[in-house]
């Protein structure tokens, strides 16, 4: 991978991280993440004013993408009704990249060097460690099935999106519109949820996460997306969600949680893969 977008990417899983943690110890998850899907709407409607339309080619993607961030969202606040945050969240985030490459070698011909592909089950695997492992919850099943599901939307709208910006006249442009229609979408998700009166509440109860988390999500997604035209999307997705590897190091320094056994052992799996994707 070229070095300027590696470091680029980093810089975007630092931020990713901080947003991350925000919603991490808000204590209404369905408050916090409506905050970022809402949240990002004042820089979606600057964009669409400033730079120009996506272009008829990208129309399919961009349908395909509200549609498939509507999965992902659905399954994301399932998987937060029968397990914890810490329990489910670095399951799918870690699994998204995984079914991203099955999908990209199976079903769009793409071809990875051995190097790479164990660079990249490192990465995810160092991520899904933190999630599998060492819970004793009675739901586990049910709580490694839903962020599966969820994981498995993630890498759906990775690559919709890698490729909607790639057949996009702008890439910031086609985003914009993606995140506007599915902030108009996402209150229905939320009604079949049974998730009631939570829009009201956002501005009261996850101000800060509208307004800081909303416009970092929407920064690191640009920059995520812009990676997805210059980079195998799998990989570039991969590199991503090491954003769990600072979001340990947020919560150690800042938020006075513990590193355990299973947390060192999750960093030194991500730092292995992340250094085969610099050098191979």
């Amino acid at each position: 991978m070229d070095t300027n977008i590696f470091f680029i990417i980093l810089l975007a899983t630092i931020m990713h991280a901080i947003w991350n943690a925000m919603v991490k110890h808000h204590p209404d998850k369905a408050v916090a993440v409506s905050a970022i899907v809402l949240g990002h709407l004042p820089l979606c409607i600057f964009c669409i004013i400033y730079f120009p339309l996506p272009g008829k080619e990208s129309i399919p993607f961009l349908i395909a993408s509200v549609l498939t961030h509507q999965g992902y969202q659905w399954y994301l606040l399932n998987s937060y009704k029968v397990g914890d945050y810490t329990n489910v969240y670095p399951i799918f985030r870690g699994f998204g990249p995984l079914f991203a490459t099955l999908i990209s070698i199976v079903f769009l011909g793409v071809v990875f060097k051995i190097t790479t592909l164990i660079s990249i089950l490192l990465i995810c695997g160092g991520i899904m460690f933190l999630g599998l492992f060492g819970s004793k919850n009675q739901k586990q099943t049910e709580i490694i099935k839903y962020s599966l599901l969820t994981g498995s939307f993630i890498g759906l709208y990775s690559l919709i999106d890698g490729y909607g910006a790639r057949a996009s006249v702008s890439a910031i442009s086609y985003i914009s519109f993606s995140f506007l229609f599915n902030a108009l979408v996402f209150p229905i998700t939320l009604k079949i949820n049974n998730y009631q009166n939570v829009l009201p509440r956002v501005l009261k109860e996850g101000r800060l996460i509208f307004w800081v988390g909303g416009a970092l999500s929407f920064f690191i997604y640009i920059i995520v997306v812009w990676a997805f035209t210059k980079a195998p999307i799998p990989l570039v997705a991969a590199l991503r969600e090491t954003s769990i590897f600072f979001s340990i190091f947020i919560g150690y320094f800042f938020l006075k949680e513990n590193i355990n056994l299973k947390k060192i052992i999750s960093i030194l799996l991500i730092v292995i893969g992340v250094i085969g994707i610099k050098l191979f």
